[in-house]
């Protein structure tokens, strides 16, 4: 996708087609009450011992998440409560017995796609009442040997990336992960290794979930082929060489520790703690390891979702740092957006030098009952958008896409991160 400034799907969105949509079917994502999820295990194999997991992209698709598990009920079906407004964005998921080598099959033997939740008519629902989504399983993958599975997914297994990609064990995050050891993958430019680039220091950009960066993993629904995108673009002069650091996720701390404005209810932010422990380990860490040039306008950080919440936080809070940032996705939290635009106007004393402001047309989906919530959020852009004008950062130093289909996912950040990566890291340094 070439550089588009401000792409805005503005269109038939509030009217045309959509004007026939039935204002009373909803999205129970989109309900401040929540909802439940009750499940038939049409296979039998679910027990006490053996629950039902919601992996999902609430949940970092967490195969055995305890927050995720559902509970057997006396009519041996299963259920979960999920008690807290989503915010319209679309729930994707899968259910496990525990691990992907035992998630849900299609009958046939084969992974389904990632599920979504029906609309719900909420004109049927008493005040504060959580509609209640039937589904059904009939397949669970059977676990392979545990030798195979070590082979698939060990944590030193063979990456499938393209390029130069090193692992860096570190130790830390928040949130409850302050004792995790996780990977960064540092994903290192064509030429990095080259004998006449010895002495060249390099541009970094962090990012969040960076799990998903180089690889797409089960249940996630694809990859933001950052290996893929940054090598083509390096390669044909557009950016300058850049080092990519994969932060990956704390997994089912991963709400709280990139929660670092706002709040979920039910979840204890901490992710300010996380924005302190990747200056001061994280940070560190890959400048002692690798040809960093290290200062703030060579420094960038991004992430999606709760990720742009981290990255938007670090780079306003610590510009001394982080000069730039991505912001995907940016979501409006349990209070409609209200603690971030307080923290922008009253708490932000020193800006980054560039921002990049990502969204979907169509971010909470594609329905006609999502049409105004999906509006909602391209408004929502703009005005986070509008913040960083605000501060004084000029055209050149902003820049807002808003990609017409796009949704909520992993593709469209994927579509938008040629467009990051050329406007932070220009190959002129303009």
């Amino acid at each position: 996708m070439l550089i588009l400034k401000y792409i805005v799907a503005v269109l038939a969105l509030t009217g045309g087609a959509f004007a026939y949509a039935d204002p009373d079917m909803v999205r129970p994502e989109s309900l401040e009450q929540g909802f439940v999820i009750v499940v038939k295990d049409e296979t039998g194999k679910a027990d006490n011992a053996h629950p039902i997991y919601l992996a999902s992209s609430i949940n970092g698709w967490n195969p055995a998440d305890e927050k995720m598990v559902l509970t057997g009920r006396s009519d041996t079906r299963w259920q979960i409560v999920i008690d807290r407004d989503l915010q319209g964005v679309g729930v994707q998921f899968k259910f496990t017995l525990g691990g992907w080598d035992q998630e849900e099959l299609d009958g046939n033997g084969k992974a389904i796609e990632n599920r979504s939740l029906p609309l719900v008519d909420r004109s049927k629902l008493n005040p504060g009442e959580m509609p209640i989504v039937e589904l059904s399983i009939v397949e669970f993958r059977v676990p392979v040997s545990l030798a195979e599975e070590v082979r698939m997914s060990g944590r030193y297994r063979q990456l499938n990336v393209t390029g130069d990609v090193r692992r860096l064990e570190v130790r830390g995050g928040s949130g409850g992960a302050e004792s995790m050891t996780r990977d960064l993958l540092v994903w290192l430019p064509p030429g990095y290794e080259a004998f006449e680039n010895r002495d060249r220091q390099y541009p970094v950009l962090y990012m969040c979930d960076g799990q998903n960066l180089f690889e797409q993993l089960p249940g996630v629904p694809g990859e933001w082929h950052a290996d893929e995108t940054a090598t083509a673009l390096i390669e044909n002069g557009s950016i300058e060489p850049v080092i990519i650091v994969g932060i990956p996720s704390a997994g089912v701390n991963r709400v709280s520790e990139y929660l670092a404005i706002g709040s979920y209810r039910g979840v204890v932010p901490d992710g300010r703690a996380f924005v302190d422990w990747v200056v001061r380990e994280v940070k560190p860490r890959v400048d002692r390891a690798f040809r960093t040039a290290g200062d703030p306008a060579s420094t960038s950080i991004g992430g999606a979702s709760l990720g742009g919440i981290v990255a938007l936080y670090a780079s306003t809070a610590r510009s001394d740092v982080f000069g730039s940032a991505i912001i995907e996705s940016l979501p409006m939290l349990s209070d409609r957006g209200e603690s971030v635009r307080s923290y922008l106007k009253d708490d932000v004393h020193h800006w980054p030098t560039k921002a990049f402001v990502g969204m979907g047309g169509q971010e909470v989906g594609s329905d006609k009952a999502d049409a105004e919530r999906n509006l909602l959020y391209r408004q929502w852009a703009k005005e986070i958008d509008g913040a960083f004008q605000s501060a004084g950062l000029g055209e050149s130093r902003r820049m807002l896409v808003i990609e017409a289909d796009a949704h909520h996912s992993e593709p469209a950040w994927s579509d938008r991160f040629d467009d990051a990566l050329m406007f932070l890291f220009p190959s002129n340094g303009g």
